[in-house]
């Protein structure tokens, strides 16, 4: 991801999302060396994705694709293509949180070997107040 990819990724995820990131909040993690990722599929913009890392740890912060795009794959790519960065950056544990209300994405992280292990309560808004979080991780176990 880079600068000009901004308007595009704030794009996509005020159609994916009813209480999106602003374009802002991506500019400050590019500005932070946050690891932003872009997923291009014809020469556009179809997801992306931010993961932060520090102290062997990993965290992945953002993973959107464009509606209407859901279940071709994209979302996968991208968690793994942040996963092989956490490996990169020696994080043995990667985090994330993830709304109750969001089965599909918990099926996708599931998947690809995370694990529920607590929630945040109140996490996010929500149409009627807020809505909890699930947190999962994955150990990144080194390669066989």
């Amino acid at each position: 991801m880079q600068a000009d990819d901004l308007d595009r990724v704030a794009e996509i995820e005020a159609l994916a999302y009813e209480f999106p990131w602003s374009r802002a909040i991506f500019a400050d993690c590019l500005r932070a060396a946050y690891e932003c990722i872009v997923l291009v599929d014809v020469e556009s913009i179809v997801g992306y994705g931010v993961l932060s890392s520090g102290a062997n740890e990993a965290h992945v912060l953002n993973v959107c694709v464009l509606p209407g795009l859901h279940g071709r794959g994209y979302g996968r790519r991208i968690v793994k293509r942040l996963l092989d960065i956490a490996r990169w950056q020696r994080a043995e544990r990667v985090y994330l949180e993830v709304r109750p209300s969001n089965p599909r994405a918990i099926a996708l992280y599931e998947s690809l070997g995370f694990n529920e292990f607590g929630r945040r309560p109140n996490y996010y808004p929500a149409k009627k107040g807020r809505e909890d979080a699930l947190v999962m991780a994955i150990e990144l176990l080194p390669p066989e």
